[in-house]
């Protein structure tokens, strides 16, 4: 089993960073139709900050790197995003200690502490129609961090036919079947820079 450092978790961010650059216009597109249209320029704003963040003083410890990057985000990103994402990294960082380098598995519980830590500030679980139905199948096949991307990808896709019970998307009710949650389709896009920053390793 592999042994992560800081770098590699700086590599993951700064890779979800121009991702999240990359298909801002797609994920505000998606939060137009069921929510308030700045989940794209929320994300892109928050998470090339926790990109120049990395960049001027690069933490020395995984765990750092993601409490500097969870908090980044809370302080960076508006509406429910922030907090939401910035308790993923932060939880996980939390979890992660200060090891100078873990193993996959420790990523693995981790980031399955992180989500759980999502989905009690959420109060929401899988079938919601949020974040999690792209979360938390990603990190059940954590540590094979390819199947988590394909796992999240579906996860996210399947969030089409799903009716909204949490957010601003519930109020729409039965109107917001056939739109793909936007938190989901921004987690499966977190999880596909880790996939990339792994297959580099």
């Amino acid at each position: 089993m592999a042994f992560r450092d800081a770098g590699f978790f700086r590599r993951w961010l700064t890779a979800a960073a121009g991702s999240f650059d990359a298909e801002a216009d797609r994920l505000t597109e998606l939060d137009s139709a069921i929510g308030d249209a700045d989940h794209g320029s929320n994300m892109r704003r928050g998470m090339l900050a926790v990109a120049a963040a990395l960049e001027k003083e690069p933490p020395g410890a995984p765990g750092a790197v993601l409490l500097l990057s969870g908090r980044t985000l809370v302080s960076t990103v508006g509406g429910a995003s922030g907090p939401l994402y910035g308790t993923l990294l932060r939880r996980a960082g939390k979890a992660l200690g200060d090891a100078e380098r873990v193993d996959d598995a420790a990523v693995a519980e981790a980031l399955a502490a992180g989500v759980d830590a999502v989905a009690q500030l959420a109060g929401a679980v899988a079938g919601d129609k949020t974040m999690l139905d792209a979360l938390r199948p990603a990190v059940e096949a954590l540590p094979d961090y390819a199947a988590a991307r394909g796992a999240a990808a579906r996860g996210a896709e399947a969030t089409v036919g799903l009716r909204a019970r949490k957010g601003r998307a519930s109020y729409l009710g039965e109107r917001s079947v056939g739109h793909m949650d936007p938190g989901a389709a921004s987690s499966a896009l977190l999880f596909d820079a880790l996939a990339r920053a792994a297959a580099d390793e």
